[in-house]
């Protein structure tokens, strides 16, 4: 895998442990359910170590977080919470940690896997390349 694999457009494929996942970080029940299956589409944009990483909601909203690996920077949650994080690189995979949850990301197969951990919850998410 080169340096530029994780560059593209991404669409939601499925999840696994989401319901006790946002339970665990103790998401509002309408958040929850705004995000359940949700057809979330990522947006990956990469230029050596940095990048732009943008979250496309169904309706129209947006996050973006944008870091150079290995340097702090400022993020912000799937809730809105907004905190600083160092993403470091291991084994090929994006790697940092939430306020209450460590996430990382990686290309497998062509597709971006993305998995959070909280309190012995893993929540996994698949998205299929669609750009």
């Amino acid at each position: 895998q080169g340096n530029m694999a994780f560059a593209g457009k991404y669409e939601f494929e499925g999840d696994e442990n989401y319901d006790e996942f946002v339970k665990k970080l103790g998401l509002p029940s309408d958040k929850i359910e705004m995000g359940r299956n949700c057809k979330i589409v990522t947006e990956v944009v990469q230029n050596g170590n940095d990048f732009t990483w943008t979250q496309h909601f169904p309706g129209g909203r947006t996050t973006t977080n944008t870091f150079t690996i290995g340097k702090e920077a400022d993020m912000e949650t799937m809730g809105g919470k907004k905190f600083k994080a160092t993403v470091k690189m291991e084994d090929g995979k994006i790697v940092a940690d939430f306020p209450n949850y460590r996430h990382t990301a990686e290309i497998c197969g062509g597709k971006l896997v993305e998995i959070s951990t909280a309190s012995g919850v893993v929540y996994k998410r698949t998205s299929k390349r669609i750009a």
